[in-house]
């Protein structure tokens, strides 16, 4: 902009001083003309009138001597045109004097003329005469001084010309200097605002063009460094509010690569930074390809149910990108807890249906006998109470272990273990068994050997072990036994001279309500309560069998002596 202002500004000067040059030049040759056209005439008139004195013997001498007065080349004619005085004087031959023809035309019809060559070097003056036999009069005087005069006017107005353009230059390239300063300030203040700087202000200056639209582009900054504000104040509040969530939540582009993950989908998928490509960490439902669909032309939301880990159970929503909007939202949230109390509510209400049904049957049928009669003979009402005794004291020991074992499932307290003994408990235990007849109940356990437990936990394993033995062993003998590994565990059997368990079904028996064939009467909610109770214990339970030979369960928990190491 400088430059190109500056050329026009030169230009216009040039045009103008031209213009000017060329009037101004014209008027001054024209009035340098006249000058010397008015003096010329004034001196041919002086001589005219000493020529008339002159005499006639005495004519070309007393011309010489006027020419040389007036300094002019002076020709006389008669009437007829005809010469009588030389034809060169002072130089100055009649016949080459341009306008000379004219000159003496016009005095002999008796009129003056005056007239200049194009070039202003010879002025000529006819003039009519009447003396001495003379009818004309032909001046001639040659000007170099005027040439000289209106070359240096020339030159003078040709500098001038030359001033006023290299003048405009300067003038225009300093006001292009001025106004492209101003024009950059408002240009640098433009590059900040879209690189996101809005700290810089811009200064008017002059109250002019350039100065409104200075205020007008710094009027802007000003918006828009509060509107970014604001902006970064809901982005900083939501970017808070989703850090806070427990769900994890992730935006994605149409690449599908990170835009936003907060710390919840970080624990949930690992480390994720933004530019990153979305991991793909479980097979089915494929994370990316569910991504992927949210981005289709008309896409709804998109619900899955991910299991990636035997315990892990997380929810995930997919929410595709609007109108507008190039990125897509994944929540995924962890309701393993949710759903793992779900199952120990159901199993709670299940175990408690089928454990207490047994001991509320037996106590209900003493208390029918009872009713009938029996209560009038000692010996059988002491009896039917005594049933009734233990069966409601297994009834409490029945709830407490199902509480227990619900709450440890649910991780909403941890178990009391404690140091258990378990020669007096597999005693109590085998005395509470009511085998068939032909079915000795035998017990095996070494002074001492003590697990690391919950008490009624405990009890309830073995009982439901012992009670399982019982209810599959038609003859032989039930072997409750317990020793001390060489690691420190504590290993507990219950073994059977039963009918065994088919291989097929030896998979199945923790399945619950599982029957296995007609043959047996099944297994129901025992064996179910045994995994879910040994798991709260840290232990491990297993099963062997071989049909027709009996069944051994064992199960392998913690000894006393590894909590006091």
């Amino acid at each position: 902009m400088r430059w190109w202002l500056a050329l026009a500004f030169a230009l216009i000067a040039s045009l103008t001083a031209v213009a000017v040059a060329t009037v101004f030049t014209q008027r001054a040759e024209n009035a340098f003309r006249d000058r010397a056209e008015e003096l010329t005439t004034g001196r041919a008139v002086a001589a005219a009138n000493e020529i008339r004195d002159l005499q006639p013997g005495t004519l070309e001498p007393g011309i010489r001597t006027i020419g040389r007065r007036y300094r002019l080349a002076l020709f006389t004619f008669d009437g007829n045109g005809i010469p009588l005085t030389p034809q060169r004087s002072r130089g100055v031959a009649f016949g080459n004097v341009d306008l000379h023809d004219r000159a003496l035309a016009a005095a002999l019809f008796g009129d003056r003329f005056v007239g200049s060559t194009e070039d202003g070097r010879t002025i000529v003056v006819g003039l009519p005469i009447r003396a001495a036999g003379s009818s004309a009069v032909v001046a001639v005087a040659s000007r170099p001084d005027l040439v000289a005069e209106l070359g240096i006017l020339r030159d003078t107005i040709v500098e001038s010309v030359l001033s006023a353009v290299v003048i405009g230059a300067l003038v225009g390239l300093l006001v292009a200097y001025l106004i492209s300063v101003r024009l950059r300030r408002i240009t640098d203040a433009a590059a900040e605002i879209e690189r996101g700087s809005f700290e810089t202000p811009l200064r008017p200056g002059f109250r002019d063009e350039l100065g409104d639209l200075a205020v007008s582009v710094d009027r802007m900054r000003v918006q828009l460094k509060q509107s970014f504000q604001n902006l970064e104040s809901e982005r900083d509040r939501l970017r808070r509010l989703l850090e806070q969530l427990q769900e994890g939540v992730i935006a994605v582009d149409g690449g599908l690569r990170v835009a936003f993950a907060n710390a919840a989908a970080a624990r949930l998928l690992g480390p994720l930074e933004q530019g990153d490509p979305l991991p793909d960490p479980w097979s089915e439902p494929s994370l990316r390809r569910l991504a992927n669909s949210l981005f289709r032309p008309g896409a709804l939301i998109a619900q899955a149910r991910v299991s990636p880990g035997a315990e892990l159970s997380y929810a995930l929503v997919g929410i595709p990108a609007g109108p507008g909007s190039e990125l897509a939202v994944l929540v995924l949230s962890d309701v393993t807890e949710r759903e793992r109390r779900e199952r120990a509510e159901r199993e709670f209400v299940a175990n408690a249906a089928h454990e207490l049904r047994t001991p509320i049957a037996v106590i209900a049928s003493a208390v029918d006998v009872l009713e009938q009669g029996a209560k009038a003979v000692p010996q059988d009402r002491d009896r039917f109470l005594t049933m009734i005794r233990h069966q409601t004291a297994r009834l409490g020991r029945l709830v407490r272990v199902l509480l227990v074992l619900a709450r440890a499932q649910t991780r909403q307290q941890a178990l009391s273990l404690q140091a258990v003994e378990l020669g007096p408990l597999l005693t109590e235990i085998a005395a509470e068994l009511d085998p068939p007849d032909g079915v000795s109940i035998e017990i095996s356990c070494p002074d001492g050997t003590a697990v690391l437990a919950e008490p009624d936990l405990i009890a309830q394993v073995l009982a439901n072990l012992a009670w399982n033995a019982v209810k599959h062993t038609d003859s032989g003998k039930i072997l409750l036994a317990a020793k001390q590994s060489v690691n420190g565990s504590v290993v507990i059997e219950v073994t059977d001279t039963g009918a065994g368990i088919p291989a097929a079904e030896q998979e199945r028996i923790f399945d619950r309500f599982y029957t296995g064939d007609e043959s047996r009467t099944g297994f129901g909610l025992g064996l179910p309560i045994v995994r879910d109770a040994v798991r709260a214990l840290g232990g491990v339970v297993e099963i062997e069998s071989v049909p027709g030979r009996g069944t051994t369960a064992r199960v392998t928990l913690a000894g006393a002596s590894a909590e006091a190491a």
